[in-house]
């Protein structure tokens, strides 16, 4: 079963090279029970390491079952661990926080062939620890912290049991009782290698080989001590590799062919998702101070990045809702500036605005749907003993439906009051309130504006506030009557024009300047003194301005993620540091480096997404504070709270990615030695 042929193993320390065997040869039987025996430095630990597939040999031939494994790659070497090779170690090495059955079934978590559930509870059973299986190791004592080894040993149902020492750290009872139950594995068929330096113990095998400075200094049979037949083991049926018949087991196997197939892994892989988990949860609650301040940056984070982007949703979402209800397509004209003799004029100077402008730009321009002159000045309005400075805008009927506004009460003016300049007004719902009370509109009364009469023909509906201020703390009056009656001007302020479509604003822009132009004797060679501008632009102009603010906000929580992330990878750090045994036992019951390192990569993500949930709680509450306590618009969206468990998780992953193949690296041997 197994054949060692001149075997050396040699290790550089600084510039000394040690050999710890040196040129072994000898051949192991199945169902053997062999003792390797030899003073410290001997060599027998680094023999056991390379007979059970923890380290390779520097030369010579190493065959297991007939076929050469000394040059296997690192994840062939523990797949044929996972199958053919059972440890019992000094120390136990069971894993903390963990139940016994939990412990005994972990090496079938790495394990490609099917192991009934159950298993591991059953083993317990059979070595007396019924009554313990869900006792952590703190609650055992040695002996049956021991016999969980065993039974961890045994789970995958291995052809090779190696003992390092097994009852180094017990009483001569609990010692006896081991050495029993390892007797009586070989009895039942298992092929034991004990490695120790107590004579007592060696009598227990059947061949005794003895080492001195990695030298085969003696191979010979011994008359085991007789040890009653006290424990039955449950049998899997499965006693070999997937291919070998009996004890020939030399037919099928092929280094090559260990690596399991796409199925096979996908499956391994989801059969490990949920004790990967729970040991994620278990790590975590093993240093929760550590954990909480690892995942407050992650926290701080997430929750900043949340809150910027509700607050910049909301602005942009009130910035659309102000934008629309000034009117879809609006284009405004405005009287420029121009340049003459180097000095630039101011605006207006040159060039004014008129009602016949106004008039004008629909008849000569296809692509303007109506056009309003306006002009605008504050006023103080009085209603018998109440009073309320607005604003009073100067328009013309068509600016109703330019700025899409609704009427509450009574009616707009007309065309004809216009030209006929008639003081009337149509009052916006914030001036009816203040003058007339709530829920009244003030239709048929008589207000004064700056002292100047108008009867209020009508109320309109609100609007709210937008981005530019109260909509509704406005009265719109007849231009003429405003310019003409009340104000006292000759131009108009601006010129409001709306396009017939979205598509048509571009060229009807074009057009107007061309129009203007021309009406005021614009020489071709002068600059255009007049200027065109529309809602889109503004809306461009302010969705820029939220959109850097929301890119300055989101960098500062960025980079308390990033400070999040260093955390992580701190915390996993010093998490791998502290387990290294525990890395070692799973590599030497059959984990490949890929498991290792996807192990703590799930704590790291587990660590960084819990942190990045509480983070979205965090930026909940906080959007949800601005938007009740500073009445701040806000919007938590559906993408925001993606992006940033997304993020969370990239995080977790990045910076767990080190520590994860920092313990994937490690060496099983030196592992498991670790202090």
């Amino acid at each position: 079963m197994i054949q060692l042929e001149n075997v050396y193993k040699t290790y550089r320390m600084g510039d000394t090279t040690v050999r710890a065997l040196n040129g072994v040869s000898l051949e192991i039987r199945a169902g053997e029970f062999v003792a390797i025996m030899g003073a410290s430095g001997s060599g027998k630990s680094t023999l056991m390491h390379v007979l059970g597939l923890l380290d390779q040999p520097t030369s010579g031939a190493f065959r297991l079952f007939g076929r050469d494994v000394s040059r296997l790659s690192e994840d062939e070497l523990a797949i044929l661990r996972s199958r053919t090779v059972g440890f019992v170690f000094q120390q136990f090495h069971l894993l903390a926080r963990t139940s016994a059955a939990e412990n005994a079934a972990l090496p079938a978590l790495y394990s490609f062939d099917p192991v009934p559930d159950g298993r591991a509870a059953e083993l317990l059973r059979g070595i007396g620890l019924g009554e313990r299986l869900q006792h952590n190791p703190n609650e055992l004592s040695g002996g049956q912290q021991q016999r969980v080894a065993i039974a961890r040993s045994l789970v995958n149902d291995p052809q090779i049991l190696f003992a390092d020492e097994p009852t180094g750290n017990l009483d001569s009872t609990s010692a006896e009782e081991i050495m029993g139950i390892l007797t009586e594995l070989n009895r039942q068929g298992k092929t034991i290698i004990l490695v120790t330096h107590e004579p007592d113990l060696a009598q227990y095998a059947k061949r005794i080989i003895r080492l001195r400075d990695g030298h085969l200094l003696a191979d010979e049979p011994n008359t085991p001590r007789p040890t009653p037949h006290t424990i039955t083991f449950p049998s899997l049926g499965k006693n070999s590799l997937p291919g070998f018949q009996g004890s020939e087991r030399s037919t099928a196997f092929d280094g090559a062919g260990l690596l399991p197939g796409r199925a096979a892994r996908l499956r391994s892989s989801l059969r490990r998702i949920g004790p990967l988990l729970r040991q994620a949860f278990r790590s975590i609650a093993a240093a929760k101070v550590r954990s909480a301040l690892s995942m407050l940056g992650i926290l701080i984070g997430v929750g900043a990045i949340i809150a910027v982007l509700a607050l910049g949703t909301g602005a942009k979402e009130a910035m659309r809702r102000s934008l629309s209800s000034l009117g879809s397509n609006l284009l405004s004209l405005n009287p420029g500036a121009v340049q003459s003799s180097g000095v630039r004029q101011a605006v207006g100077a040159t060039t004014r605005l008129t009602l016949d402008d106004a008039e004008e730009l629909p008849k000569a321009i296809p692509l303007i749907a109506r056009a309003s002159a306006f002009v605008r000045d504050r006023g103080q309005t009085v209603f018998q003993d109440h009073n309320w400075n607005t604003e009073v805008d100067g328009v013309a009927p068509a600016y109703q439906q330019m700025r899409n506004w609704e009427i509450r009460a009574g009616r707009f003016f007309t065309e004809g009051e216009m030209n006929e300049r008639h003081r009337v007004a149509v009052i916006g719902a914030t001036v009816a309130r203040e003058l007339f009370g709530e829920g009244n509109t003030g239709v048929g009364e008589f207000i004064r504006i700056n002292r100047v009469s108008f009867q209020v023909i009508g109320s309109l509906a609100g609007k709210g506030a937008s981005s530019f201020g109260d909509q509704d703390d406005v009265i719109l009056i007849p231009v003429t009557t405003a310019m003409y009656r009340l104000m006292g001007r000759r131009y108009v302020d601006r010129i409001y024009a709306e396009a017939r479509t979205m598509a048509a604003i571009p060229l009807t822009q074009d057009r107007i300047l061309e129009v203007m132009k021309r009406r005021h004797h614009i020489p071709p060679s002068q600059e255009n003194p007049f200027e065109v501008r529309n809602m889109a632009e503004i809306q461009e102009a302010l969705m820029s301005t939220t959109r850097t603010m929301s890119v300055l906000g989101s960098s500062i929580a960025v980079i308390s993620l990033l400070v999040g992330g260093i955390g992580i990878m701190n915390i996993m750090l010093v998490s791998v540091t502290e387990r290294t045994r525990e890395i070692g036992l799973r590599k030497a019951i059959g984990a490949r480096r890929g498991e290792i390192m996807m192990q703590f990569l799930v704590e790291a993500l587990v660590i960084s997404v819990t942190g990045g949930c509480l983070g979205i709680l965090l930026g909940w509450g906080i959007s949800f504070g601005m938007k009740r306590f500073a009445d701040w618009p806000t919007s938590v969206s559906v993408q925001s709270v993606a992006l940033a468990v997304i993020f969370s998780g990239l995080v977790g992953i990045v910076f767990g990615l080190w520590p994860a193949r920092k313990a994937a690296l490690l060496n099983p041997i030196e592992a498991l030695r670790y202090e």
